[in-house]
């Protein structure tokens, strides 16, 4: 048996709406994507979207349009996808690192002030793996410190927080359609705003600065601002619009996988499973668990670490693919060396970084599949290189 970590669903309707451009011959963004932002945007219940290249080009453009730049600071997890990091390098900023709660992997809400100085501009709380932040308490931060707020809700899609969903919340909010996240459309992304001007601004900026010319398409546009090339192809929009059409049982499946993982592991007391998190819906971007340990000091996490990437490699022999959940992006060398971090400041992002595992998950798969990851883990667990 193959088990992949992750698997689009795909269907014929997926196939036959991708080729409508085709044969239209209007491949570039056009009524397609149009009608996929339409669509996101009434799912969410948000004002306006955007369709872009990526869930990357979404925060750049959320960040921009916000005029995030040079000598301003963004507070951000410690522990997320290195993207969310780059957004702020891309405009010139500074990414300034806040450690996670261990038990959500989100940012730690409780952290975030002491991060927060004269240059600080921005907070970009990050719904890490389809669990949302308590945005209440981000929200109150940023207002007392009139802070703009973007959320990386790349994670995100089928999330909710106190019954609205995540995005909606702050100045900004950035999805991504990546092949591993629950509605794809290979690449691609949105970002939203119930901000009309910040609508007109995201759509400027994704279009090389693009103004709209009042007379027709005889002439071209103005281009009074430095745009960026970050436009979602009609393909794309139209497979995004098919894929819309079933978000809801994709999402209901993955939750339901989720809830099934939670029961074969409920006795089972060397990971720690995912937390649901109060007043909100998980929808289970990645089933990302911990290896538990009785001490969380960098000696042992290392020793841990080593065990963690021969229980991933043992698995994989056995055709099990998993993966670290994500990294602590103040393990990577390009922040490292730039802002000569010491990845021991963030303990519990690195423990997460180096212990956290991701199980296979996608709307596809069957209980016998999960019933062979986790029979698997537990022997394995058994092995003597593996013992604790």
């Amino acid at each position: 048996m193959k088990i992949p970590i992750s698997k689009p669903f795909f269907d014929e309707k997926d196939l036959e709406i991708i080729n409508e451009p085709l044969i239209s011959g209007w491949v570039t963004q056009g009524v397609f994507v149009q009608q996929f932002e339409d669509t996101f945007r009434k799912f969410i219940s948000a004002n306006y979207a955007v369709a872009v290249s990526s869930g990357t080009t979404a925060l750049h453009t959320a960040l921009a349009a916000l005029k995030i730049s040079k000598g301003d600071e963004v507070i951000l997890p410690a522990f997320s996808w290195v993207a969310t990091a780059n957004a702020v390098e891309y405009c010139g900023a500074k990414p300034v690192f806040c450690d996670i709660e261990p038990d959500t992997f989100n940012i730690d809400p409780q952290e975030i002030e002491k991060h927060i100085t004269p240059e600080t501009k921005a907070i970009i709380p990050v719904h890490l793996f389809g669990l949302p932040v308590a945005m209440d308490i981000i929200l109150e931060i940023a207002r007392r410190y009139k802070l703009k707020v973007v959320e990386d809700s790349a994670c995100g899609f089928g999330s909710y927080y106190k019954n609205n969903h995540v995005g909606i919340f702050g100045d900004a909010g950035c999805f991504s359609f990546h092949p591993r996240k629950a509605v794809t459309t290979g690449e691609g992304g949105m970002v939203v705003t119930s901000d009309e001007e910040l609508d007109k601004k995201f759509r400027e900026l994704r279009n090389h600065g693009a103004s709209q010319v009042p007379d027709g398409q005889s002439l071209l546009s103005e281009y009074n601002v430095l745009g960026f090339n970050y436009r979602m192809t009609d393909i794309q929009g139209a497979l995004g619009v098919s894929q819309m059409e079933k978000a809801s049982e994709i999402l209901t499946k993955r939750i339901l996988a989720a809830e099934y993982y939670d029961k074969l592991l409920k006795n089972f007391n060397k990971l720690r499973k995912p937390v649901r998190g109060e007043n909100c819906v998980h929808s289970y971007q990645s089933y990302v668990c911990m290896l538990k340990s009785e001490n969380t000091s960098n000696i042992n996490v290392d020793e841990l670490n080593r065990k963690r990437n021969l229980l991933m490699q043992m698995l994989s022999e056995r055709g099990i693919s998993t993966r670290q959940g994500t990294h602590a992006i103040t393990n990577l060398g390009y922040y490292v060396n730039k802002y000569r971090i010491n990845p021991g400041d963030f303990p519990n992002a690195y423990a997460s970084d180096k212990l956290s595992i991701a199980l296979p998950l996608f709307a596809q798969i069957t209980r016998e599949e999960q019933d062979f990851v986790v029979d698997n883990l537990k022997e394995l667990f058994k092995k003597s290189e593996l013992m604790f």
